[in-house]
């Protein structure tokens, strides 16, 4: 298993691309998931279900499950947010995880750039970016790839992903 993440300002289109490059991947074979971090409390359930009323209740995890998919959600109750070593480590085997956000750990990074966004590139001030998918020409010793060449963009982000361990071995380190 592998890691790659994407960085990059809100709006810069993170998630488009993502839902570009993945079904690429998957035409060549590759299973890929997903960890996208939030800034702001989220709920992937809805008032009045019974899950919902069970997180409600106190429940410190519940896992709802059907013939189609399973979901564990799992609560905090104040506890610390997880870091990115501790979610891969639940993650299922694939062959490439893409992380959405995290920018302090210490994984490479692809920067999403898009100019119309009117924000800085950051790249400069973050050494794990290791290539450039943008709509403009970027200035930089980096690998830089057009957005829309979605081929190109899922060969740097294979080419610059680490193994999961990397990043299970870097957490230890850390602690």
């Amino acid at each position: 298993m592998r890691v790659i993440g994407l960085a990059g300002w809100s709006g810069a289109g993170k998630t488009t691309l993502l839902s570009r490059v993945i079904p690429h991947l998957l035409e060549r074979g590759l299973r890929v998931s997903v960890i996208k971090h939030a800034h702001h409390e989220f709920d992937v359930d809805r008032p009045g279900k019974d899950s919902w009323v069970h997180r409600q209740s106190g429940a410190t995890e519940v896992l709802v499950s059907s013939a189609r998919r399973w979901a564990l959600m799992h609560e905090l109750r104040g506890a610390g947010e997880p870091h990115l070593p501790e979610l891969l480590a639940k993650m299922a085997r694939v062959d490439l995880v893409v992380v959405e956000g995290f920018k302090r750990e210490p994984i490479n990074k692809i920067e999403v750039y898009r100019a119309a966004n009117g924000k800085p590139l950051l790249f400069a001030d973050d050494r794990r970016v290791v290539g450039i998918a943008s709509d403009v020409a970027v200035e930089t010793a980096l690998p830089v790839v057009h957005l829309d060449r979605i081929d190109d963009v899922a060969a740097l982000m294979l080419r610059s992903a680490i193994p999961v361990d990397e990043v299970l071995a870097g957490a230890s380190a850390d602690h």
